[in-house]
């Protein structure tokens, strides 16, 4: 090879290298995923293609950063991220990203968000559920299995990781969202058959945080809540957050807030004019980026961050 053409392919070899490194999320940030289930994942025949990341140089960037797409979804798994040990409240939170059934935002709103939760002693599942969504079932049904799963599966190994069984709760943003909500109330039939133990152990959210939740609602009928949701006085406690400018419906929180307040569930909801969609615990100049600060109080007002006297 002629010393110019060498000089060209390092050069190549080089920018393709800095590309490699400058992609969002590297897997080391993320943690190394767990898979979910013991035996064969309910109701995959396969046929996906590759998990990977789906973001494209077209795709936007939220506050001048990039962030992860993951698509093609078909091995569940989650990743823990523990707290400092003189942090540790005992409380734990299963992290679900959004992305409209279809992706994860995996970085953007799961990895950033347990380490947020690490900050204030939780211990973060970051739980990668299956996207995109399935033919001939439920768009929520196979992510609602691999999030009962996911539920149970911490409660059942929660001495292992320093929880206490009885402060698990739930957040989701988007998609994840009404996941979450879906999870607060269907926790008593489980959406799978059992598969061993674990499916034993009560697959309850403690607490539930919805932020800019989608598809609580349905417009057709008269903005009526889904079907699926079901609130009774059972539902856990819940902490919501959405704008105005919402591209999704902000009657979703508005409308589930109701029927919790109806049921008298413990909630409280945040409602700013501006924010958009999407912008997950990414620093912003509008005041809904204040949205963590305000979550922390509430979990903190529930007692889910009061350690536990022995």
């Amino acid at each position: 090879m002629g010393g110019m053409k060498l000089l060209r392919f390092l050069t190549s070899l080089l920018a393709m290298s800095v590309a490699l490194q400058s992609l969002p999320g590297r897997a080391a940030d993320l943690g190394p995923f767990t898979p979910l289930w013991p035996k064969t994942v309910p109701g995959e025949t396969g046929g996906l293609g590759e998990e990977k990341d789906m973001t494209s140089a077209k795709d936007g960037k939220i506050a001048g950063r990039a962030l992860i797409r993951l698509g093609n979804v078909s091995t569940p798994g989650f990743s823990v991220h523990l707290p400092p040990k003189d942090k540790n409240t005992g409380a734990a939170v299963v992290v679900c990203p959004g992305g409209g059934y279809n992706i994860l935002a995996l970085d953007l709103e799961g990895s950033e968000v347990c380490e947020w939760l690490n900050s204030i002693g939780v211990t973060g599942i970051l739980l990668k559920y299956r996207v995109p969504r399935r033919k001939g079932v439920e768009k929520h049904t196979p992510p609602l299995q691999d999030l009962q799963r996911a539920i149970s599966t911490v409660r059942a190994r929660a001495g292992e990781w320093g929880i206490d069984p009885q402060k698990i709760g739930v957040l989701g943003f988007s998609a994840g969202g009404h996941l979450v909500a879906t999870a607060s109330t269907q926790f008593d039939k489980r959406a799978y058959e059992p598969q061993d133990e674990t499916d034993k152990v009560s697959c309850r959210p403690d607490f539930a945080v919805l932020v800019y939740p989608a598809y609580l609602t349905v417009k057709e009928q008269g903005d009526k809540l889904s079907p699926e949701l079901t609130v009774t006085p059972n539902t856990p406690p819940s902490f919501l957050v959405q704008t105005q400018d919402d591209g999704v419906r902000v009657e979703s929180s508005l409308f589930y807030y109701l029927a919790l307040k109806n049921a008298k569930v413990p909630a409280e909801l945040h409602l700013y004019p501006k924010g958009g969609h999407g912008y997950g615990l990414r620093a912003t100049e509008l005041p809904v980026t204040a949205w963590p600060k305000r979550a922390e109080e509430w979990l903190r007002s529930q007692g889910w961050l009061t350690v536990k006297q022995p």
